[in-house]
């Protein structure tokens, strides 16, 4: 199928690429803040989360998007969506959901076990895929990959947007953050949707750990696919800030001491109130963009300290 590409500008900062959509607005920048919401356990976290979920569908009629967060966080959401899809209980929840990934590692065969949308059948099940509307993952076996992510956007975006942004908070380097897979210094701006980020071997030495160590199915010909890979795709501001609800979800400080330091940042550091200043801001530290979205909510486990 060709993809028009015509309505998106690409923006290219140090082999970092991002696209936009043409008709984009200026957007205002007003800091809301963070506000977390300490539970008890990963369990309490899952099912906060899946409230969530049932809040938006008593809110609105018809069709529900979601992006899904690959990882730790929030695979106690998935356990129990894929429970949900096997009793019945919430067929007629799941038949509104048009589910969308928020990044991949590419390129990449599809069948990887190191990819998410190989881990999401994983727990999610059979029948949850059997019953949602769509599943729209981003395609990482293809030769061209702007134009297959250009697709996805114009299919998210046809679909009307993101309803909820199930989004996690990744560690960085000097105490910072990435959303999604928005890396420090990568150039992302408020109107960039989407981008293809260069990969490093950290990364993927944290990717494949991370796989490992949550119970996914590998073997050595997908680890070396998975250690090949180029780039990250990922979901931009502009999807962050455009979601009618962000739900963040951090349980793995345990295993990640990072976080403690570095969700702390996103918590205590206010952004400025010159946009110049602020963008630089954001750059650094891209976990910050979690405070541009008004309606967002952040469940953590205790052993954030905070």
């Amino acid at each position: 199928m060709k993809v028009d590409n015509s309505q998106f500008t690409r923006f290219e900062d140090n082999n970092n690429v991002w696209l936009s959509k043409k008709s984009d607005q200026e957007f205002s920048f007003t800091d809301y803040g963070v506000t977390p919401t300490v539970l008890d356990s990963e369990a309490e976290v899952g099912k906060a989360m899946l409230n969530e979920l049932y809040s938006t569908a008593a809110s609105k009629e018809g069709d529900i998007n979601i992006a899904l967060l690959g990882g730790r966080g929030a695979q106690e959401l998935h356990r129990l969506l894929g429970e949900l899809a096997k009793t019945g209980e919430q067929d007629k929840l799941l038949a509104r959901l048009n589910v969308f990934t928020q990044d991949a590692l590419a390129p990449m065969g599809m069948d990887n076990g190191f990819s998410f949308v190989r881990d999401f059948e994983r727990i999610l099940g059979d029948d949850f895929f059997k019953k949602i509307k769509s599943f729209t993952p981003m395609r990482t076996d293809t030769k061209d990959l702007e134009s297959a992510l250009i697709g996805y956007l114009n299919k998210l975006e046809g679909l009307g947007g993101l309803d909820i942004f199930f989004i996690g908070h990744g560690p960085e380097e000097n105490q910072a953050s990435h959303l999604a897979y928005i890396k420090p210094f990568s150039g992302a701006q408020p109107h960039h949707v989407a981008g293809l980020i260069p990969i490093s071997s950290s990364i993927l030495e944290h990717h494949i750990s991370k796989f490992k160590a949550g119970g996914s199915v590998v073997n050595e010909s997908d680890e070396k696919e998975c250690r090949s890979a180029e780039y990250i795709l990922t979901l931009g501001p502009a999807a962050i800030l455009q979601a009618k609800k962000v739900v963040q979800s951090v349980v793995d400080a345990d295993s990640a001491p990072a976080k403690i330091q570095t969700y702390a940042n996103v918590l205590n550091t206010s952004l400025s109130s010159n946009k110049e200043e602020a963008i630089e801001q954001l750059n650094a530290n891209p976990g910050l963009w979690i405070r541009l979205n008004p309606n967002t909510k952040s469940f953590v486990l205790p052993n954030l300290n905070l």
